[in-house]
C-alpha cells in the first residue's frame, strides 16, 4: 500500500526529534497514534524503518532513504497547496522570530537569509532580548511563533535541537592558564559575569555549582561591550560561545577551550500548538542547515 501524507509526515517528524515522543509533540498528536502509523507504514512496505534505542530511535538505513524521498514529496505537495492560498498569489506570509542578541548575529544572520531565498513569500520579522524568560513569554502570549535560544527552555513549550555550540573561557592577555583548561581552575578565578538575579547569573551559578567551583565576581555587568572591555582592560576572563568571542576580541585576549570541552545545545522553540506553514518550514530549514560548530583541536 501507498504511504499516505500523514504517515511521511509522522516519520519525518520522528527523524527529526530523534524520538516518538518529541515527533508527537511537534506534530500534535497522541504517542501512540504516531506509533501505530508507522509501524503500518513498515508493515505495508515490509521494511524496519527505524531502530528503537532505549527512550530514543535510529533511521535503518530503509528508513533514511524513505525519509529522503518522503521530504521532497511534502516540500512538493505543499508547492501545490500554495498555488492556491493568499501567498501563492503574491501576497507574503509573515513568520515571527525571537532570540537573543548573541544568537541574532549569528544563527539569525545566516539562517534567516539562506531560508528568504528558499521561500521568497515569507517575510521574517526578528526580535530580540537579553533574557530567556522574555523570549518564553513571547512565544507562549503568541507575539512571536518561534525562539531560536540556548536549550533545555520551560517544559510547555515544545523544542528542536538544531546544533551545538563550544562554551569557551576568554582571558585578559598574560593570564598564566593551560589550555585546554580543567573546569577546577575556575575555582577562585577572577570573572566578567552578569548581574545577579539575572536568568543568564542564575544559570552560571547553577552550572559553577554542579562543577563545584566558586569563580570571585570582579565585574558584574550585564552590556555584552561592558563584557568585553571587562576582559580587554583586564579586571577578569570571561565565559561565552567561541564563535562570538572570535569576533569581538579578535587577538585582543586568550581564548581557551576547557576539558573536557563545554557544549552548549541550541535550538528552536515553541508553544505547543498547531504551527503555520512557514514556521514548519523555518524548522526543517534550521535543522538541517544550521552551521556546524566543532570545538578547537
Amino acid at each position: 500500500m501507498t504511504p499516505t501524507l500523514a504517515q511521511l509526515r509522522y516519520l519525518v517528524a520522528v527523524a527529526d526529534c530523534g524520538s516518538i515522543t518529541g515527533a508527537a509533540a511537534s506534530v500534535f498528536v497522541a504517542q501512540s497514534a504516531l506509533s501505530r502509523a508507522v509501524q503500518a507504514m513498515e508493515r505495508d512496505l515490509g521494511i524496519e524503518l527505524l531502530a528503537r534505542r532505549g527512550r530514543g530511535v535510529d533511521l535503518t538505513p530503509e528508513g533514511t532513504r524513505v525519509v529522503r524521498l518522503a521530504r521532497t514529496v511534502l516540500d512538493a505537495v505543499d508547492a501545490i497547496d500554495d498555488i492556491g492560498t493568499p501567498n501563492g498569489k503574491g501576497e507574503r506570509a509573515t513568520l515571527t522570530l525571537v532570540t537573543t542578541p548573541t544568537l541574532a548575529l549569528d544563527l539569525a544572520s545566516e539562517l534567516v537569509p539562506a531560508y528568504t531565498a528558499r521561500h521568497p513569500g515569507v517575510h521574517v520579522r526578528l526580535h530580540q532580548h537579553d533574557g530567556r524568560e522574555a523570549l518564553v513569554q513571547e512565544i507562549l502570549d503568541g507575539t512571536s511563533e518561534l525562539a531560536l535560544v540556548d536549550l533545555p527552555v520551560d517544559r510547555e513549550l515544545s523544542t528542536h535541537h538544531i546544533q551545538e555550540r563550544e562554551v569557551v573561557l576568554v582571558s585578559p592577555a598574560g593570564c598564566r592558564l593551560p589550555d585546554p583548561v580543567p573546569f577546577r581552575l575556575l575555582d577562585g578565578l577572577p570573572m566578567v559575569l552578569p548581574t545577579p538575579g539575572t536568568g543568564r547569573r542564575t544559570e552560571m551559578e547553577a552550572m559553577f555549582s554542579c562543577l563545584g567551583v566558586r569563580p570571585v565576581p570582579a565585574f558584574e555587568v550585564d552590556e555584552r561591550l561592558a563584557w568585553v572591555t571587562g576582559v580587554t582592560d583586564g579586571r577578569g576572563s570571561l565565559i561565552w560561545y567561541r564563535d562570538v568571542v572570535l569576533r569581538a576580541f579578535g587577538s585582543r585576549a586568550e581564548i581557551r577551550s576547557f576539558t573536557p570541552p563545554l557544549l552548549r545545545p541550541v535550538g528552536i522553540a515553541h508553544a505547543r500548538r498547531p504551527l503555520t506553514r512557514a514556521a514548519r518550514a523555518f524548522i526543517a530549514h534550521a535543522r538541517h542547515n544550521a552551521p556546524v560548530r566543532e570545538p578547537a583541536r
